[in-house]
């Protein structure tokens, strides 16, 4: 088993966000030290769910900072790039952290997010998989041309090239099969999410379509079969249970109404379930579909090792700092799952 950290970054009301983005740095240079896989951020936008819309700069400032840590954005909304800007921008994030690039991408699951910037999210497939085709020539030739429907270069010469050989790895997120079976063709590494089924379902569509494939397109030794599988789990670790499950659930009950920001503002209440995303509104919800897992280092490693025989996984990203949670206490989560969660589980 291998441990990387997710986060959106999102907006707290009681310190500024320079502050935040300060706490984040120390909090990266911890995992970092501690042997920390990867740091996988997200990009949304116009939400107080994220305040890492340009992930590429909040990334170069990470790599400054870090000496071992691999980091991407988890993921690139490509819908939302022009591919030529995007492979310039890779380019550089890959030098910049010396190959440690990780490379998500996605289309964008918020249709609200994608209509501010005049993007029809029934479209947003079709723009995906050109911006995708068309990513990839960039980063793959000195000189590409390209014609898609959506977007067309003609003799465009990339002096940029990136750092790793011969591009950083691809990651896609999805919480649907459709989107599992397309990662696994397209031999990129892979995380869920969701409620225990749902990422089962979602995790064995993936494994099928990479087996068909015949294995990942860019191997990692580190994990078992060359492909990363990952499942994302809020997670909080303190002495006791109590503790624990007091210090979460207003820290995730922020993050909550943050994730469901742009929906209730919306009025929207059936669109997002048509997409297959989870949208609990408590800590109870969550914890009633095994998304959130608060307690002792006993407890959790419990529950952990449990999910991992379940889905099959090699891979756990652990949000571990999110909503209002204050950086002593997720420093305090943090040096629990440290010293005790992580010697418990790395032979899983």
């Amino acid at each position: 088993m291998r441990f990387g950290l997710f986060d959106h970054i999102d907006r707290t009301d009681d310190r500024p966000l320079a502050q935040q983005f300060d706490e984040r740095i120390e909090f990266i240079k911890a995992a970092d030290e501690a042997g920390f896989y990867c740091l996988h951020v997200a990009e949304h936008h116009s939400s107080p769910l994220n305040m890492c819309p340009a992930p590429s700069i909040y990334l170069a400032m990470v790599a400054q900072a870090t000496k071992q840590i691999h980091m991407g954005p988890l993921v690139y909304l490509l819908t939302l790039y022009t591919p030529l800007r995007l492979a310039e921008e890779i380019c550089m994030l890959d030098h910049i952290s010396k190959g440690r690039l990780e490379v998500g991408v996605g289309r964008g699951v918020s249709p609200f997010e994608l209509n501010f910037h005049r993007v029809n999210h029934d479209d947003s497939r079709n723009i995906f998989f050109d911006a995708y085709a068309c990513l990839n020539e960039a980063l793959s030739n000195d000189v590409f041309s390209y014609e898609g429907k959506y977007f067309s270069y003609d003799n465009v010469p990339m002096p940029l090239r990136p750092y790793q050989d011969p591009l950083p790895p691809y990651w896609y997120g999805s919480s649907n099969t459709v989107g599992a079976e397309w990662a696994g063709e397209q031999g990129m590494h892979f995380t869920s999410n969701g409620p225990i089924p749902q990422a089962k379902e979602n995790i064995e569509a993936y494994v099928a379509a990479l087996k068909k494939r015949g294995g990942p397109a860019q191997p990692k030794c580190e994990f078992p079969g060359g492909a990363a599988i990952g499942q994302l789990r809020h997670i909080f670790v303190a002495d006791t249970d109590e503790e624990a499950r007091a210090i979460a659930k207003p820290a995730l009950e922020h993050h909550i109404a943050n994730l469901n920001w742009l929906r209730m503002r919306h009025g929207d209440t059936e669109f997002t379930k048509r997409l297959n995303v989870h949208r609990g509104a408590s800590y109870e919800s969550w914890e009633e579909m095994e998304m959130v897992i608060a307690g002792s280092p006993e407890t959790v490693i419990a529950e952990i090792t449990r999910q991992t025989e379940i889905l099959g996984i090699n891979y756990l990203l652990a949000y571990l700092f999110f909503g209002s949670m204050t950086l002593e206490q997720a420093m305090r989560s943090f040096t629990l799952f440290r010293d005790e969660v992580m010697p418990k589980l790395a032979d899983l």
